[in-house]
Parts: C-alpha cells; structure tokens; sequence
C-alpha cells in the first residue's frame, strides 16, 4: 500500500509498504534544510504495541572514533542521512506510525524537532487478492548474516537451535509458503509439478508425503543426458561431468521412494534445459486447475536458502488453466529426441505448439488486453517476446527495475544506449558486473550503460575484508549452498511500479535469447495490480540497496581508493545534502515517490 503524511516543516513522507519493507521518499523541497544533520526515526508498532527509535550503523567520527564491529546505533543519537530510507525489519499486516525528527545542531547536541508522522499498514503475507509474493532473504553476503551466525554455513552450525534459525532467516517465509501451497492438497486432489533442479530433499519428501496422502500428483523433472568430459587446460587432465541436474535429481527421488509412475522424465532436446519450477494445484472433482506456484526457485538448498529468489502464489483460474495446458504438452516429452530423422521439424512443431496457448504481444496489446495476468511460455518461435520484455523497460514513463542473472542483452542494452540523463530511470540488478570480457578480441567494442542514460547498476558482491566497522562477508559459495549463480537468480522486470497501471513480468526465463527460443520457461506479465507491485518494488530496494553499496565499494577499490574512510561515517554537518542536487541518482529516487500515484 502507499501512503503519504501531512507537511510540515516544509518536509512531506511518502511510503510504500510491502510484506517485511517499507520504503520512504521525504520531499524536502520546501524544508529548510540549513545544518540538517539527518532525522531521528521513531517507530510506533500499533500491532505489538511497541515503541522505540530505529536503529542504524553509521556514527558520528566525533563522537564514535571506534566504533565496534558488527554494533547498531540509535538513530536518536545518530541520525539517518538520507532523503530515501527503508525499514526492513517491519512485519507482514502491522499497523506502524513512524516519526522523522528533522535533527540540526551538532553531533554531541542534537537539537530535534517536531517530527513528521506518517502511518502505514504492511500488507499480509497471504490474502484474498490474487498473487502472494514471497521472497527469501538473497543476501547470505551481508553483514546481519555475520553478526548473527558468524558467516558459519547453516550445515556447519552445531548448535540445532542456531542452526534452524539461520536456514530461517535465509529463506524468510519462502519456504513456509512453498509447503503452504503443496499441504493445501487432500486427498482426491491434484499437484501437477514441473521443475529443473529437484534435489532437496525435504522439498521432496513434502510431495512424498503428499502422495501417501492420496494426492494425485505428477512430476515433469528435467533428466537430460547431459554428462560430458571436460579437459583441465593447465595439466591436459580429462574428466567426466555427470549428467546435471539429471543425476541429482534421480537420486533424490529414488531416496525419498517416489514412485515411478509419478515421475516424467523431461528427456528431449537435450542441450535445452527443462527450465520450469512450477505446481499447479486442481481440487478433487473440478475440470480445471485453480492455483499456480511459480517463479525462480529451485528445488535445491542453494534456490530455498541461497541466491536470490521469489515465489509467486497466483489464484487465477484462467491462469492456471493456461500452465495445465503447458503441463499437459510438456508431459509429452516433446522435441526431437537425439535419434529423430527430421530433428529441426519436431522442434518447429513443439514450439508452434507452446505459441498457441499464448501468442506474442506487443507492449501496446499488453496494455490493451482485458487479462490482469498473461501467462508467457517457452520456447517459442521468435525472439518477439524477449523484445516485448525490453521494450517494456525502453518505453517506461517514469521509471523501470530489472533483475539480470546472467548479463545484460545487447539488445537490451542498444535501446537504452539512446537514453539520456532526462530519460525515465532505469535500476538494473546484475549477479556480474556488467564490463568488457578480458578474454575477448575486441573489447574497445564493449560500452557500458551508465548515469548518462540514466541507468544505475548494482552487482553481486561483499565485503571481502574488514573495513573500519564493518567486517568481512562470506558468499553463498564458501557456505556450500550455490555455485553458478551466487547472489541474483530472480528474473524480473517492473514498468512503472509506482504509477496507477504497473506491469510486472516474473518467472523463470531469464531474459535471454536461450529462455525464450530454447529452453523450457514460464513468465507471468501481471497488469494493475498495486499490492503485487509493491511488493517487488519494496524487496527489489532491499537487494538494490544492499547491493549498491557494496558495488561501489568494489568499484573504488580497483580504482586504488578504498583507504577514504570518511564515508564510512556520518556527516558532521549538511554537507551531505550535496548528494540529493537535482539530477543526483538520490534525487532521482525522491522525486519516484514525490510523482507515485494511489496516495
């Protein structure tokens, strides 16, 4: 939901709530804001009947010169710098008040004013509208991470209690909802599931459970025969790689004892993964499905625990009756298989197939069409849609988010190449930093968007050494959870989330060539609905945020300037305020919620 609070002081709040984040935007633009220091933020929770000021990390350097690794601040003595902030650590369906005291005077005599209210409601992890959004935490690599369990993996945690609140804290309500949506099945009902990586065990065993419960339940899982033999480059040492995630996957079903004939072994087009991650859910004596789970998530510890991911519960009937239909076709084990005479033709054949349930669309038809949810599969024919995708970003009014796994697409990025500093803004989250490969042949040809086209980047990364207050991360690898994809694995995109008519495109493809022409996918374009909007919006911050910060880091270090320390503290007077001058990336995200509709 959003809200906006009364003026005063010159200053307004706006805010955008979510399940576990608020965002803030405080228009200043009628403040006086000679020798403002920052704002003491108060929070009221009306649901807990709980008062206290929010807590921070940065100090005054006066005040604080050694600070302690890994402490919290109050920011009553040491205020938030800042004219866009977020809570995140509210709580799904709380009533809060927050109160922003304008804070002037000096770091050892802060002098705060009446404060600015504002009250907000965080919406419900589940209700009655048709999409539920559930996010894990995605930041393994953070410093909460450390202070909490010490950058230990959760398996290498001794103490059983430590232990399951660390896998806790790293899936949030991720994977209570998952289970949320298979335990909804009783007996004479149907789970019709189909999925890429389908190795965690525990996952797996709830739709064991599922079928000695008389489920009827029917699992797609990706078995190519993938297995090849790669050759060490230093020392000419062959070995073979295991069919992947075939072999896993066929363990872990054997181990947990599903049965075969609920299994259907995705076998064809083998150098095309079976990409999905989807359960469609139909109640006993009804035609048709009512209910789809979807999204970027494996079934994996690192998918459930590690990189970034979402969930998306949708009860949309027509919906689900367009991913039965994509199911059915792919139970078919459809494509050429390796010993097929007329190989391009049975492909060509699959995919016109997968088109027809759901035709590509321009931009100006997504807008025109009647359906609040589309479902997108793949593969499909052409590369129309993936064009759609990016013209969806190209043509945004006010602003557009995009999350980027493996890169940005030169297509992508040749459209937004035209864009200049007066142009929408553009916040793209990469897992890579977006730059020239070494190992190319004519990297001069490389080009890098940046805050001329008002495109701002943030990449996977932490804080690989102690610095000043803050101390070192670990990674999602070094835990032992992921190995390819470390930090960003959600694939989506918002255009204009904060307007009155939002569109979201999440799922499993991730906006490449590959996901829409070759590999099995699924995406959902999701028009108008503003409780699903800003729920992406609010958890695409957290990760921008926290990501940014460390991407600049990164960035001034191979610069050679990472001994400047001052920004590791606080301001002693308003010379921070030169960071929000009309144009500045900060002053870009006031004015986004200043210019939101629905408040």
């Amino acid at each position: 939901m959003r809200f906006k609070s009364n003026t005063l002081h010159g200053y307004t709040v706006y805010a955008v709530a979510g399940t576990d984040i608020v965002s803030f935007g405080i228009d200043f633009s009628t403040a006086d804001t000679n020798g403002l220091l920052g704002f003491a933020v108060e929070r009221h929770d009306k649901t807990a009947n709980e008062k206290y000021f929010m807590k921070g990390f940065k100090v005054f350097e006066e005040k604080n010169k050694e600070p302690v690794t890994n402490a919290v601040v109050s920011t009553a003595d040491y205020p938030v710098q800042s004219f866009v902030w977020d809570d995140f650590t509210a709580k799904p369906e709380h009533e809060y008040e927050y109160f922003f005291y304008p804070a002037k005077g000096k770091p050892k005599f802060l002098q705060k004013d009446t404060p600015v209210s504002i009250v907000v409601k965080t919406e419900p992890l589940y209700s009655n509208d048709e999409h539920d959004v559930f996010f894990n935490r995605g930041v393994a690599s953070s410093q909460e991470y450390a202070r909490r369990f010490g950058n230990q993996s959760p398996d290498a945690i001794e103490d059983p209690a430590l232990k399951a609140a660390a896998f806790a804290w790293l899936t949030r309500k991720l994977k209570e909802a998952l289970y949320k949506f298979i335990d909804q099945a009783k007996k004479g009902d149907s789970l019709f599931g189909c999925f890429y990586e389908f190795h965690y065990a525990e996952t797996v065993q709830k739709l064991k459970d599922a079928i000695d419960r008389g489920v009827d339940v029917r699992l797609i899982v990706d078995c190519k025969d993938n297995e090849h033999t790669e050759t060490n480059k230093k020392t000419g040492e062959e070995k073979t790689v295991p069919a992947f995630p075939k072999e896993a996957n066929l363990k872990t079903i054997e181990a947990i004892g599903i049965p075969a004939e609920n299994i259907i072994q995705r076998t064809a087009r083998k150098s095309c993964i079976s990409h999905n991650k989807f359960i469609i859910f139909q109640p006993k004596g009804a035609n048709k499905a009512k209910e789809v789970w979807t999204g970027s998530t494996n079934i994996s510890e690192g998918g459930i625990y590690g990189q970034t991911n979402v969930g998306h519960w949708v009860k949309n009937e027509n919906t689900a009756t367009s991913y039965k239909a994509y199911w059915d076709l792919l139970a078919e084990d459809p494509g050429a298989k390796e010993d097929a005479v007329h190989k391009v033709k049975e492909n060509n054949e699959f995919k016109q197939k997968v088109a027809a349930i759901q035709a590509d669309l321009t931009p100006e038809e997504i807008d025109n069409d009647q359906a609040s949810v589309i479902p997108v599969f793949s593969p499909r024919p052409t590369l129309e849609m993936l064009d759609t995708y990016f013209d969806l970003v190209d043509t945004t009014k006010e602003s557009a988010f995009i999350t980027l796994a493996f890169g940005v697409s030169n297509t992508l990025k040749s459209k937004l190449l035209q864009h200049n500093h007066n142009s929408p803004v553009i916040f793209m989250m990469l897992e890579k930093k977006d730059q020239a490969n070494s190992k190319a042949k004519d990297k001069d040809a490389f080009v890098a968007l940046n805050y001329k086209n008002n495109v701002y980047e943030a990449y996977g990364s932490y804080i690989k050494d102690k610095l000043n207050k803050w101390t070192k991360e670990t990674t999602t690898a070094a835990m032992g959870l992921n190995t390819h994809v470390m930090y960003i694995h959600t694939k989506f995109l918002l255009r204009d989330p904060l307007g009155a008519n939002p569109v979201i495109v999440t799922g499993s493809a991730n906006f490449s060539d590959a996901s829409t022409k070759d590999n099995d996918e699924n995406m959902l374009i999701i028009k108008n609905n503003l409780r699903a909007a800003d729920i992406y919006f609010t958890e695409f911050n957290r990760l921008f945020n926290h990501y940014y910060f460390r991407s600049v880091l990164l960035d001034l270090k191979a610069q050679g300037h990472d001994n400047d320390q001052s920004r590791m503290y606080l301001s002693p007077d308003d010379t921070w305020l030169k960071n929000y001058k009309p144009g500045s990336l900060r002053r870009k995200r006031v004015d986004m919620f200043v210019r939101m509709s629905g408040v």
